[in-house]
């Protein structure tokens, strides 16, 4: 494990003053501030390509379509991460009870929260914010520079 700033592939954050101009307010107010979108009024809770998603600050690779799911709860589900690397998970105390935050590695965005009550294999249920997000279809994944990830895909079964 490297211990550059600049994490695997050079994915890093950038100046506040640049995030500023680069996200919309909705997207800022999200990853830096630890906001919520509305439920079902977001751009990826019913999105079905095939793909990854990416973070929209950084665009490091965090979640992959095959391992979403329709939680019913208007936001984007996934049983996992990517990779349990690309992901750091901080209790959050800030409502009446106790969760567990989920904030990208590299650049630290906050993305949602993990919960006990997703399917198998997990259990688990990233509730992630579209707006935290940016989604690359897979025809997109080689032009993005995400192209080693496309095997995923050929040895899925569906």
């Amino acid at each position: 494990m490297g211990d550059s700033q600049n994490g695997p592939k050079g994915y890093q954050k950038p100046e506040q003053s640049v995030l500023r101009e680069r996200l919309t307010p909705l997207q800022y107010r999200v990853t830096q501030e630890d906001g919520t979108e509305r439920a079902f009024d977001n751009a990826y809770w019913d999105e079905k390509r095939p793909g990854l998603y990416v973070d929209v600050v950084s665009g490091e690779p965090l979640f992959c379509s095959l391992h979403k799911y329709d939680s019913g709860t208007g936001w984007p589900s996934f049983f996992r991460p990517l990779d349990d690397s690309f992901v750091t998970t901080h209790k959050d105390r800030k409502l009446f009870v106790t969760r567990t935050e989920v904030r990208s590695r590299q650049a630290d965005s906050h993305l949602g929260h993990v919960f006990s009550d997703g399917p198998e294999p997990t259990g688990l249920r990233y509730c992630i914010n579209s707006a935290s997000l940016r989604f690359i279809p897979l025809e997109k994944l080689d032009e993005e520079g995400l192209g080693e990830y496309k095997a995923l895909f050929e040895s899925s079964s569906g």
